[in-house]
């Protein structure tokens, strides 16, 4: 496979200069050389100077021209300048700035089956001129279809989250890290035959698909509420037995089994009711 060369062109200022020369000699022969021989001799000088002047060519900085010759690939420029090449060179220009894409979010299945739309950030640039040019059709569609690829291939390998799948290690919606790298490498991966270096890719958008996101947004819910619950009623069975030690242990009341009972049952209404409570005073005895 070839790779890509540097191209040393000559300066385009002493070419420019040499083709006004000949250009003001022609012109100047024509007007004042009576002998046919002479007129067509600077006809002919006339004529090549003309064409010379296709050749030159201005290269801006983080830019490159690729240069071919009947079909032969004679090389790159890369140096920023003002240059002359051959005339009979095709010379194709390829951008070696770097450049972002923003994917629009896409619908990808997750590891388990889930519907999910997944958008990405990708900053890429050209390495080799070369691979660019010749080794795909189109350069920027081959990086956007590729990324769309790796992104559903690195999609189909981890869950949207540990809801359904607990063993799971690696989420898409919690190993940002870990996903981001898996998504950059397979990139690179992809987009190293069209000679594209990835500086960066990272997922920017992440979301359960519209016909399951009411669904999966409802059992999250239910899941934070189950967590809640579990953590409240912990606290409060805490709250509960340091009452009833603090009480036995300052002797302010001694309560029976019932009376105990009594308690830990209004103590756990009042801490794990959702709603505030009203309370009641009762003025004559406990078992009133």
């Amino acid at each position: 496979m070839k790779q890509e060369k540097e191209f040393k062109a000559s300066s385009g200022y002493l070419a420019l200069f040499l083709v006004i020369v000949f250009l003001i000699a022609a012109v100047l022969s024509l007007i004042f050389l009576p002998p046919i021989s002479m007129k067509i001799a600077a006809g002919v000088v006339l004529v090549i100077s003309i064409f010379c002047i296709g050749g030159f060519i201005i290269v801006n900085p983080n830019e490159s021209s690729v240069l071919v010759l009947f079909g032969a690939y004679k090389g790159t420029i890369k140096d920023n300048g003002f240059f002359w090449v051959n005339p009979f060179f095709t010379k194709k220009r390829i951008s070696l700035r770097a450049r972002n894409l923003d994917s629009e979010p896409i619908k990808v299945n997750d590891k388990i089956g889930n519907p999910v739309m997944i958008g990405v950030v990708l900053v890429w640039k050209v390495e080799n001129t070369f691979k660019a040019a010749f080794e795909v059709d189109d350069y920027e569609h081959f990086v956007m279809i590729q990324s769309e690829a790796a992104i559903r291939k690195m999609a189909g390998e981890f869950p949207y989250d540990n809801l359904e799948d607990e063993d799971a290690k690696i989420t898409l919606r919690g190993g940002k890290e870990e996903v981001n790298g898996l998504l950059e490498d397979e990139i690179t991966e992809r987009l190293a035959m069209a000679g594209i270096k990835v500086i960066e890719a990272r997922i920017n958008y992440l979301a359960y698909a519209q016909e399951i996101a009411s669904a999966m947004l409802k059992r999250q819910q239910a899941t934070a509420i189950v967590a809640a619950r579990f953590k409240i009623v912990e606290g409060a069975v805490s709250m509960v037995e340091m009452a009833l030690e603090q009480l036995s242990e300052k002797e302010i009341v001694d309560l029976d089994v019932d009376k105990k009972a009594t308690m830990v049952s209004n103590l756990m209404v009042v801490l794990c009711g959702d709603k505030d409570v009203t309370p009641v005073v009762n003025t004559g005895s406990l078992y009133q």
